[in-house]
């Protein structure tokens, strides 16, 4: 069966476009099933059906695998059926009615507004980083938009004289103002930094490194690790940290679901109940240390 797999690991690379990360993923699960398969003398997919499946899913929950784990794995099975029914290897798809188990959704970590000021407050303006690093957190913050759209602005998608950024995901396009603070760190790094960064004049990026060139999301990594550090936060921080914490401090300070929707560019309101759900346990927080009978 590994000639097998490897046709369809190249089906999912020419075909599907898949990334390496994602391939190397597909490929690990399939091996794996592969490799359970053949300690119960299953030479042949032909061989399975829908109890090989879910014995094998059984077998992943009784070695601990988290729930998310064994979806992502029947995910990957469900797709290597698929491929081999379509290729008249199998007849039927014996993944074709299974469904996955449910995945409880983590709550994203957020900090709280002293953390979120005491992390802002880090970057100092008195080099050209030190500009640059304090206009990106300040408007991820004020924004909530993502490190990816972050690093892939534009110098085109600043309008600083009307106070907005434009972020554009796909045919989705979002137009979003910028605060007053937020605005003055991006006027200032522009004014003061960005030019002196820069090798090449034409480059497009409104985020640069210190060679001049476009940033980088594993650059960005570096840079809100240090911060963390030097602020002594003891919270894992991560890239996506500051547009959580922008969503839930909107939802705590009034603002309806669907504006916040809007404003991160959800495309379905679910993903950002999310944040309703840690509106609702800080209530319970409260309410547990604050009432004498809680």
């Amino acid at each position: 069966m590994e000639a097998l797999v490897q046709k369809f690991i190249n089906f999912l690379e020419k075909d599907k476009r898949l990334s390496n990360n994602t391939l190397q993923s597909y490929k690990r699960d399939i091996e794996q099933y592969i490799s359970y398969l053949s300690e119960l003398n299953l030479n042949n997919i032909s061989n399975t059906n829908k109890t090989t499946v879910i014995a094998y899913l059984l077998h992943l929950q009784k070695k601990g695998r988290a729930t998310s784990t064994i979806s992502r794995n029947l995910a990957s099975i469900r797709s290597f059926y698929q491929y081999s029914a379509k290729n008249k290897l199998i007849e039927n798809d014996p993944t074709s009615d299974l469904e996955s188990p449910k995945v409880e959704k983590k709550l994203p970590q957020i900090l709280s507004t002293q953390e979120v000021e005491l992390l802002l407050e880090q970057p100092k303006c008195v080099d050209l980083k030190g500009f640059r690093d304090k206009a990106m957190l300040e408007l991820l913050y004020a924004t909530g938009i993502r490190v990816t759209e972050l690093i892939s602005l534009d110098m085109s998608d600043v309008n600083l004289e009307a106070g907005y950024i434009r972020c554009n995901k796909g045919a989705r396009e979002r137009v979003i103002p910028i605060g007053s603070i937020a605005l003055t760190a991006l006027q200032e790094y522009i004014s003061k930094a960005r030019g002196l960064l820069l090798q090449n004049n034409n480059e497009k990026a409104l985020f640069v490194n210190i060679n001049g060139k476009r940033l980088t999301r594993q650059g960005f990594w570096k840079i809100i690790k240090q911060y963390k550090n030097q602020a002594q936060i003891s919270k894992d921080i991560t890239p996506h940290t500051l547009r959580h914490s922008f969503a839930a401090h909107l939802l705590e300070n009034g603002a309806d679901l669907r504006s916040i929707q809007e404003m991160l560019g959800h495309s379905d309101i679910s993903s950002t109940q999310i944040y309703a759900q840690i509106a609702k346990n800080k209530i319970k927080e409260i309410y547990k240390k604050t009432h004498p009978r809680a």
